[in-house]
């Protein structure tokens, strides 16, 4: 629904020094269309490189009125705020862009589509994209993107927020730069403002989830040889449910582990929940294929787990080469931080691992 060249107000309150605003932020650093301006009243006037370290030419204004010289067509929530329900400052601002006949793309747990306010607002040939929707199509996950003759490259995690969907993005990044046939599969709704589609996983119920992902993999395989899949959660997380069904229904014929380094407990727990060791990466290797070979019985590989993706955003430079060469001993895996380092290295790896043709399964 959203178009790569719709040119965009970011809705960012408070959000740009704050993990709030992490769904803003990841489109600020990997949307390739036009975001014209953030409206955060906190730094009204600051330059975006010095708040967030994100490279990109953006204007910082207090309120809609400020952005609407800029020309923007959708207005998009770029938070993500606890128990997903708008805040009344965000919340005037929505209402001034619809009034401004512009479009909007809410990715909040709160939908708006059906609000009376907000629908008086919209003003005709205009609409509002609750991207938290259960796709009206589903059905029960049946491995059908074993059949697929394109590459499926699944993200998996130690935690949630390691940064999974950045390095796809990354890789995604330079695959294209390379002129490969390549499309990414967003699963959340950060990846889904950044890309103009996929599916929120989360919305789904848990029933269809490995079938909503399944039907999206397959989309995604109509016209590219590579098919990246964001992941969600991790396997080792007791709250994550989305990690099996995304195994289950993308069928990956690849795999990348994603980590944070030097984490050594899980970070994304209730207070009142007790403390969770990540055990030594050699151990959550073998945990994700064990669990691959099983949930993707169609698929005959030796080794699924290609690499080690590192986040060492946390690190310094020296510090983090060290924890690369430290992990790629320790799982005896190609390692690389695609963020900082960008995804040329890995997509090298992957390309050089090609599956064998008969692991393509044919049913």
């Amino acid at each position: 629904m959203l178009s790569a060249s719709a040119p965009l107000v970011l809705l960012q309150h408070g959000g740009l020094r704050s993990l709030l605003g992490k769904t803003g932020l990841a489109m600020l650093r990997y949307r390739r269309g036009p975001i014209v301006a953030v409206i955060d009243p906190d730094n009204a006037g600051a330059e975006l490189v010095e708040i967030t370290g994100i490279p990109r030419p953006v204007p910082v204004v207090a309120n809609l009125e400020a952005a609407l010289p800029m020309g923007p067509t959708v207005a998009a929530i770029g938070l993500a705020p606890s128990g997903g329900r708008i805040p009344a400052m965000v919340r005037r601002d929505v209402e001034a862009a619809l009034a401004a006949g512009l479009n909007l793309a809410n990715g909040l747990h709160t939908p708006m589509a059906d609000d009376p306010r907000l629908r008086a607002l919209l003003q005709p040939n205009r609409w509002i994209w609750d991207l938290r929707r259960e796709p009206d199509t589903l059905r029960v996950g049946a491995a059908r993107a074993a059949r697929s003759p394109a590459r499926r490259v699944l993200f998996v995690g130690t935690d949630m927020a390691v940064g999974k969907m950045s390095a796809a993005l990354e890789l995604h990044r330079a695959g294209l730069d390379k002129g490969l046939a390549m499309n990414f599969v967003a699963t959340g709704q950060a990846g889904i403002l950044i890309s103009g589609g996929g599916v929120a996983l989360d919305a789904v119920r848990v029933d269809y989830a490995a079938g909503a992902v399944e039907a999206a993999v397959l989309e995604a395989s109509t016209d590219a040889d590579w098919v990246l899949v964001e992941g969600q959660g991790s396997l080792l997380h007791p709250g994550s449910t989305a990690t099996l069904p995304l195994l289950r229904g993308s069928q990956p014929t690849d795999l990348v582990l994603v980590h944070r380094a030097g984490q050594d407990r899980l970070f994304s727990l209730a207070p009142d929940g007790p403390s969770i060791p990540v055990p030594p990466l050699s151990q959550v290797v073998k945990l994700y294929e064990t669990v691959a070979a099983v949930a993707c019985p169609a698929l005959s590989l030796t080794r699924r787990l290609r690499a080690v993706a590192l986040n060492t955003g946390h690190l310094q430079p020296e510090e983090a080469q060290a924890a690369i060469t430290a992990t790629q001993a320790e799982t005896g895996l190609f390692c690389d931080d695609p963020v900082r380092f960008g995804g040329a290295g890995l997509l090298a790896q992957l390309q050089e691992l090609s599956p064998r043709k008969e692991a393509v399964a044919r049913l």
